[in-house]
C-alpha cells in the first residue's frame, strides 16, 4: 500500500474515530462507541510524526465537535456554530500531537495517552474565554458501566477512564495484527491491563457511590412553566413565560390544599422564569410574591436583573418568601460568552453581524451558590455551569445538601442540548453523592438519584411539576475530595513522563558511547 493511500486511510480513521465518540453522547446511550472512537484514534495517531498527529487530531476534533454542538447552528447560525466547533477541534491538536510521541516514546502508551487527552480537556475547560468543557468524555458515560467511578475519582478521573480503555483497544488490535504469526499472552498483557484497569476501576467505583437511605428527606418542588415559543425569540413574551411558571405553582398549591400532592418544604423555578427584573417592576414582584403566598414556602425563581450600567444585567437566583420576598442571591458567576455576553464584539463583527443579535449582555457574580432556603442548603449553579467541574464542587465543598441546576433549555428547541446537559447532571449527582434537580423553562426537568438514575422527569415543551421527596445529603464522595488534585496530576502526567523518558535515554545512551569510545582506543 503506498504512503498516500495509507495517509488517505488514517485521516478517513481520524474522522470516523471523532464521529464515533459522537454516537456515545447524549440522547443516545451507546457508551461503548466513545470507547471504540478512542481505539479507532489510537490506530490513527500511533507513530505519527507531531505535523501529521496534529491534522489528524484536528480532522478527529471536527469529526466530534461539528455534530456534537449542532445544536448552536439551529438557532444562531452557520458562523457561531462553525467558530465554535472548528475552535474546540483546533484545541484537540497538541492533545494529538503529546499522544502520537507518547506511542513512540513510552512503554505502557495508552496510560500516558490517556493522561495527555486530559491535558487538552484541561485546555479546552480553561481556554479561551474562560474555557468550554463542553465535549468531555466523562459525560458520555451517563449509561455505561464506568459511571460510577465518577463518585471515586471524580469526573476528571472517569474521564480518564475512557480513553484509556480505547487507547487499551487499540494496542491490543495494533499487537494482534503485526504480530498475528506469534501470538502469545505476554504480547497482549499491558494492552489488556489497560482495558481491565478502567473497567475494574469502574465497578470498584459503585462501593463508593452514595446511598441516600440514611439520609433525611424533604419534599421539593420544581417547576416548568413551558414557554410560548422555542427559539432565540423564546422571551419575547416574557410575561406569558413568568405567568405559565406561577400558573403551575398555584396548580400545585390547590393540589396541596386537595390533598393530591405533598406539602413541598420549598420550590424551585428555573433559570429565565422571570426575565422582567422583579426588584424594578413591581407587577412582576406580585406576580411571584402571589405565587409565594399561594404555596407558603420559600421559591428560588430564577431571574434578569439590571445592574446600574446601561444594557447590562444579572442571571440571578433569587430565594423568594412568602412572608419577606426577596432575600438571599445567587449570580451566575460564568457567563456564556457570544451566548451571554460577547467579547471583542467589533472584531467578530468582521465575520458576521450577528454578534449585534446580542443586545444586552450578563455581568459575573463573584459568590458560591449556596442558599438557605426553608432550611436546606441548595448548591445552585446556572445552565452551562453544570459543566464546569470547580463551580460544582464549591457548592458541595459549600454544604450543598442537594443540587440545584437552573436552565432555560428554550432557545435550543428540541436539539440535543438539553439531553446533553441533563447527562452532565446525572455524572455530577454521581459524583458528589447528592440528589440533582435540573429544572428548566421548557425540558427537559428531572429528579437524578445519587447513583445517576432519573427518578422523574417533564418532557420537552409541556407545563408541570415535580414534588419528589429528596434526602438531604452530607455524606462526602472521594469523588469530591480528589477530583481536583486528579485533574492536576493527570494534566501533568504526560509531559512530565516524556521527560522523564528522555533523561532515562539520554542516560542509557551515554554509557554505550563511552564503551564505544573505549573500545576503539584499545583497538589503536
Amino acid at each position: 500500500m503506498s504512503l498516500k493511500s495509507t495517509g488517505s486511510l488514517r485521516m478517513l480513521a481520524a474522522l470516523a474515530a471523532g464521529y464515533g465518540m459522537y454516537l456515545g453522547t447524549a440522547p443516545r446511550t451507546s457508551w461503548w462507541f466513545t470507547i471504540v472512537g478512542f481505539g479507532v484514534l489510537g490506530l490513527a495517531l500511533h507513530g505519527r510524526r507531531i505535523a501529521a498527529a496534529c491534522g489528524l487530531a484536528f480532522l478527529a476534533g471536527a469529526g466530534y465537535y461539528l455534530p456534537l454542538l449542532g445544536w448552536a447552528n439551529t438557532y444562531v447560525g452557520n458562523v457561531p456554530w462553525l467558530g465554535l466547533a472548528l475552535m474546540e477541534a483546533v484545541l484537540v491538536m497538541p492533545a494529538g500531537a503529546l499522544i502520537a510521541v507518547i506511542s513512540r516514546r513510552l512503554p505502557g502508551w495508552p496510560a500516558w495517552a490517556a493522561a495527555a487527552w486530559i491535558l487538552g480537556e484541561t485546555l479546552r475547560a480553561r481556554f479561551p474565554f474562560g474555557g468550554f468543557p463542553w465535549g468531555g468524555v466523562a459525560f458520555s458515560q451517563a449509561d455505561g458501566p464506568l459511571l460510577p467511578a465518577a463518585s471515586l475519582v471524580g469526573a476528571t478521573g472517569l474521564a480518564f477512564l475512557v480513553p484509556l480503555a480505547g487507547f487499551g483497544l487499540s494496542e491490543l488490535i495494533r499487537r494482534g495484527w503485526q504480530d498475528r504469526k506469534t501470538v502469545t499472552l505476554k504480547l497482549f498483557l499491558t494492552p489488556l491491563i489497560a482495558v481491565l484497569a478502567a473497567f475494574g476501576i469502574g465497578a470498584a467505583g459503585i462501593l463508593t457511590v452514595h446511598d441516600p437511605v440514611d439520609d433525611p428527606q424533604e419534599v421539593i418542588a420544581i417547576v416548568q412553566g413551558n414557554v410560548p415559543r422555542a427559539g432565540l425569540d423564546f422571551n419575547s413574551q416574557r410575561r406569558a413565560v413568568l405567568d405559565n411558571h406561577a400558573a403551575q405553582t398555584h396548580k400545585l398549591a390547590e393540589a396541596v390544599r386537595n390533598g393530591t400532592s405533598p406539602p413541598p418544604k420549598l420550590v424551585i423555578w428555573p433559570e429565565n422564569s422571570s426575565d422582567i427584573d422583579p426588584y424594578t417592576n413591581p407587577d412582576a414582584s406580585e406576580v411571584i410574591s402571589e405565587a409565594a403566598r399561594d404555596i407558603g414556602v420559600p421559591i428560588l425563581v430564577g431571574a434578569v436583573v439590571g445592574a446600574d450600567e446601561p444594557k447590562r444585567n444579572y442571571n440571578m437566583g433569587i430565594v423568594w418568601d412568602p412572608v419577606t420576598g426577596p432575600g438571599q442571591t445567587y449570580t451566575k458567576r460564568h457567563p456564556v460568552p457570544f451566548g451571554e455576553y460577547m467579547p471583542y464584539r467589533s472584531f467578530f463583527r468582521i465575520f458576521s453581524d450577528k454578534v449585534d443579535l446580542l443586545k444586552s449582555e450578563f455581568l459575573p457574580g463573584d459568590r458560591v451558590g449556596n442558599m438557605d432556603l426553608a432550611g436546606v442548603n441548595v448548591g445552585d449553579v446556572i445552565c452551562f455551569e453544570v459543566v464546569y467541574d470547580d463551580l460544582v464542587r464549591d457548592v458541595v465543598n459549600g454544604g450543598a445538601q442537594v443540587l440545584v441546576v437552573q436552565t432555560n433549555n428554550a432557545t435550543f428547541g428540541y436539539t440535543s442540548e438539553t439531553w446533553q446537559q441533563l447527562a452532565m447532571s446525572r455524572v455530577r449527582a454521581v459524583e458528589h453523592g447528592r440528589e440533582a434537580l435540573v429544572v428548566s423553562t421548557s425540558g427537559v426537568s428531572a429528579v437524578i438519584r445519587p447513583d445517576g438514575s432519573v427518578a422523574a422527569s417533564i418532557g420537552l415543551f409541556t407545563p408541570g411539576y415535580l414534588t419528589p421527596s429528596v434526602p438531604l445529603s452530607s455524606a462526602t464522595t472521594p469523588g469530591t475530595v480528589i477530583g481536583g488534585p486528579i485533574e492536576w496530576l493527570l494534566t501533568l502526567a504526560a509531559p512530565v513522563g516524556l521527560i522523564g523518558g528522555w533523561l532515562i535515554s539520554r542516560k542509557r545512551t551515554k554509557p554505550s558511547q563511552t564503551m564505544t569510545t573505549n573500545h576503539e582506543e584499545q583497538a589503536q
